[in-house]
């Protein structure tokens, strides 16, 4: 069974305009969907992303609704922890496809990465 890891120089999960999230809306709470919108620069990326390094610049101090935890993902989603892996492996699939192409070196290099090739 694979399991979700997030790799270094990835970043997708830090796009996050709305026209491509419109979910975001419905799953936070209206004080986590108006942080998550401060969040947004002018071109849809995290103002805390750099798009350099690919890195979050307050990765340590990042919210809630960023984390990767069975805690989030069931009050969010209602994922149990064991479905945690699959849910979140898809998850960022999607968001890589989506960003960098289906074809894409980071797609790939996700993909061996949790070990779902």
């Amino acid at each position: 069974m694979a399991t979700w890891q997030c790799i270094e120089g990835c970043g997708a999960c830090c796009y996050l305009d709305l026209g491509d999230r419109p979910e975001v809306a419905t799953i936070l709470d209206e004080a986590e969907f108006a942080h998550y919108q401060s969040l947004i620069g002018e071109d849809g990326w995290c103002i805390h992303f750099e798009p350099r390094t690919r890195r979050c610049q307050i990765y340590e101090q990042r919210p809630r609704f960023c984390r990767v935890t069975p805690e989030v993902f069931n009050d969010l989603y209602g994922i149990t922890a064991e479905e945690l892996d699959e849910f979140a492996i898809a998850c960022c699939c999607e968001h890589i496809s989506d960003i960098y192409g289906e074809r894409s070196l980071e797609l790939l290099r996700y993909e061996r990465a949790v070990g779902s090739l």
